[in-house]
């Protein structure tokens, strides 16, 4: 039982996409380290790097992904985040958070993400210590891929301070949700994403490396998941809800390569500047298309886990244990096995393929080792059983 009275439920296809994800985003760290466009710290220290045609077909086929992911972790997160203050209280929930998300962010932006750098740029041969590089690189106190704990426990302590501060009850679903409400959605995502990159163009840095430029996808996508859940679309998106996500997304997935050739784009690490923000039309065309994706990808990815990933076997636990804890690791691992190859003498086609699959094992495994094997990359991986349809949700 959970502690307001419901049966606590396990939701596996949260628990399986959610690991899906983790895996999806350190294979592709290891691929945008080897890229000249970069997007991983090892792009700084690469000693070789994707031929131009090769970089460009990676960049069709996983980059859009890159405009989506984070957003669909923090949907996951906005979809159990009501239901677990609800169980255990915003003071609770705070400290809890705080522990299991701050905890690991604090020790990887002084700790394990500079010794990481430090080790890479050791072994290319740069005099750097490990005190210059805490605290002389940009941005300060950068902590790797951990920005992203850092960002949601924010999310969730100004959400349970809300909730606490108005003593409201969690509200019935009231009217369902349609793909109007997508569609509004991804219209505030484009919108303020658009606004936001004119002062913050994407791919800077600030202090914390919070990654301003996607906070209005990602606070948009953490909101979106506190409305939506009320509706149950943490247990089932509506079918005409799911077939329109999936046709957005899978248009503008397709339509996207073509287009970015029309466009001129050919070289992606020299012509990219304009698409990252600005008063440009590239970068409010680079907008839209983030904001579709990372709306309808995220809601159809999630139905699609609904329905096709619901297994619990023990096989599946057992990678969802170390989720997060390979979420964690992952910067560490990730720079030491790029530093280890530097001296094995293959192209970027076979060097980054082969970090990818040892990172991916490696973190899994030690991330089911870790005390963190017990955290929840969303908040919680459990939610109290929906109450009748008649009464409203516990508190």
């Amino acid at each position: 039982m959970s502690p307001d009275g419901g049966v606590a439920t396990r939701m596996p296809h949260l628990d399986n996409l959610r690991t899906i994800l983790v895996a999806w985003v350190i294979g592709g760290h290891a691929l945008l380290g080897y890229s000249a466009v970069g997007g991983w710290a090892y792009d700084e220290f690469h000693e070789v790097t994707f031929a131009p045609p090769t970089e460009l077909v990676l960049v069709a086929i996983i980059g859009p992904s890159g405009l989506f992911v984070i957003g669909l972790f923090f949907f996951i997160a906005g979809l159990l985040t009501e239901r677990a203050v609800s169980r255990r209280g915003p003071g609770r929930y705070v400290r809890d958070r705080a522990r299991r998300l701050g905890v690991p962010w604090l020790v990887s932006a002084l700790l394990l993400w500079p010794a990481s750098v430090w080790l890479v740029a050791t072994a290319a041969g740069r005099d750097e210590s490990f005190w210059w590089v805490l605290s002389h690189r940009a941005p300060l106190l950068d902590s790797g891929s951990l920005w992203f704990a850092l960002v949601l426990l924010i999310y969730s302590a100004l959400f349970a301070l809300w909730r606490w501060l108005t003593g409201l009850p969690v509200p019935p679903g009231g009217r369902p949700l349609g793909g109007r409400h997508v569609v509004t959605a991804v219209a505030a995502v484009t919108a303020g994403s658009f606004v936001v990159r004119l002062w913050f163009s994407a791919r800077s840095g600030q202090i914390g490396d919070l990654h301003l430029w996607q906070w209005p996808a990602c606070a948009g996508m953490f909101v979106f998941g506190v409305v939506t859940a009320r509706h149950r679309w943490d247990r089932h998106i509506p079918d005409a809800v799911h077939r329109g996500c999936r046709t957005a997304t899978l248009a503008t997935l397709i339509l996207l390569p073509p287009l970015a050739l029309a466009a001129g784009v050919r070289d992606v690490a020299t012509d990219a500047g304009p698409y990252l923000g600005g008063p440009h039309p590239q970068a409010l065309a680079t907008a839209a298309v983030e904001g579709v994706l990372v709306v309808a990808g995220s809601v159809w990815l999630v139905g699609l886990a609904e329905r096709r990933l619901g297994a619990a076997g023990r096989r599946a636990r057992a990678w969802a244990r170390g989720a997060f804890g390979a979420f964690v690791i992952q910067g560490p691992v990730l720079m030491a096995l790029a530093a280890g190859l530097r001296g094995f003498d293959a192209p970027a086609g076979v060097k980054a393929p082969l970090v990818a699959a040892a990172a991916i094992t490696a973190c899994f495994w030690l991330g089911a080792r870790l005390p963190l094997a017990a955290a929840r990359i969303h908040g919680s991986h459990r939610a109290a059983a929906p109450p009748p349809t008649d009464s409203p949700q516990p508190t």
